[in-house]
């Protein structure tokens, strides 16, 4: 067997198929005890290199999905501190993530969150992860409705997924969640930007994404063609030079007649109250002085 392809496609094998492959039992049990392979739950294997997260779906006796697989594939999700993962239907000896010797206790906070409905995509193979497709729509399922566009945002801009993968992802899910892909919108760069843009929307206003100005590029958001909104995140905000370049920016779009609103991304992921009131004044003073 391939170890390559255990580390680039997270695989997870069973016994019986890496001896197919040609490895001896011999083999196989040292290539377990030099670390190159590891017992996840009985009889099934995966590489050294495995994510703790997708070791941890396997020896629960299932492939990682939904929040987990999506964080680890850098799609932005607002939280996820549960281990979500898919159960095939008449899968039984569930096992602990942490100790493949020990049933899994269900209702337990140090369990998992365990999706059983049938895949959209069922690929099959050797994988120990669900297809994007099916991760995307257990996340729509587990998140609030900002964090789930989001979400779906990230996975678009990314390259992830196209338009028809998005219908497909709302044809799988019920009914009722087909309100969420007319908000979709994959020119967002990032997640924050996805949730200050839907507080907008839900105070009446128009938003333009991503625009372009001559001599100061691109700003993430131009709201009734006279606000801009950029939402600034400590990895490309915090030195000095970039804080002063930041404010020469600023100082031209002045003098092209926006204002500018900068807002942080901790504010907007864990302090939106404040943030809608903000833009609320902004918007309602604006329109009072029309």
């Amino acid at each position: 067997m391939d170890e390559e392809s255990f580390k680039v496609k997270w695989d997870a094998a069973t016994r019986a198929e890496i001896l197919a492959e040609g490895m001896s039992r011999r083999g196989l049990e040292a290539a377990v005890r030099s670390g190159e392979l590891v017992r996840a739950r009985r009889d099934h294997y995966v590489a050294a290199a495995t994510p703790r997260a997708v070791l941890q779906a396997v020896r629960i006796g299932g492939r990682l999905t939904c929040l987990s697989l999506l964080q680890l594939l850098g799609v932005f999700v607002f939280a996820c501190d549960t281990l979500h993962v898919h159960i095939p239907r008449g899968a039984s000896r569930l096992r602990s993530p942490r100790n493949r010797a020990k049933p899994l206790r269900r209702g337990s906070k140090r369990g998992a969150r365990l999706h059983w409905s049938p895949l959209a995509r069922d690929e099959g193979g050797t994988s120990a992860c669900v297809g994007v497709i099916d991760a995307l729509i257990h996340s729509v399922l587990c998140q609030q409705a900002r964090h789930a566009v989001a979400t779906l945002d990230s996975a678009l801009n990314k390259g992830m997924i196209t338009a028809l993968d998005l219908a497909e992802i709302f044809h799988a899910l019920p009914a009722k969640f087909a309100v969420l892909q007319t908000l979709v919108d994959a020119r967002a760069q990032s997640g924050p930007e996805t949730l200050v843009r839907l507080m907008l929307r839900g105070l009446g206003c128009h938003v333009d994404l991503q625009v372009a100005f001559e001599q100061v590029g691109f700003v993430d958001m131009v709201v009734d063609r006279w606000l801009v909104i950029e939402c600034d995140s400590k990895a490309f905000h915090s030195t000095w030079e970039a804080q002063l370049e930041d404010y020469r920016r600023d100082g031209i779009l002045a003098s092209y007649g926006y204002c500018v609103f900068r807002i942080a991304a901790e504010d907007i992921l864990y302090r939106p109250e404040q943030v809608l009131a903000s833009l609320r004044g902004l918007v309602a003073t604006r329109r009072t002085l029309r």
